[in-house]
């Protein structure tokens, strides 16, 4: 069985980790880092989909 190569799969771990970093900020109780938070999100999940698309 041929392990996953890392470098092929990087384009769909970056946009992941940048949602999960964004939720982590929305969940923090302060308002500057909510709206930073939901802003990386949004820009996480719209690279996800650019990336899908390719």
């Amino acid at each position: 069985m041929v392990l996953p190569n890392f470098p092929q799969f990087w384009n769909e771990i970056e946009p992941g980790l940048l949602i999960l970093v964004g939720f982590v900020m929305l969940v923090v109780p302060e308002p500057a880092t909510s709206v930073l938070g939901a802003g990386i999100m949004l820009f996480g999940a719209a690279w996800l989909f650019y990336e899908w698309g390719r």
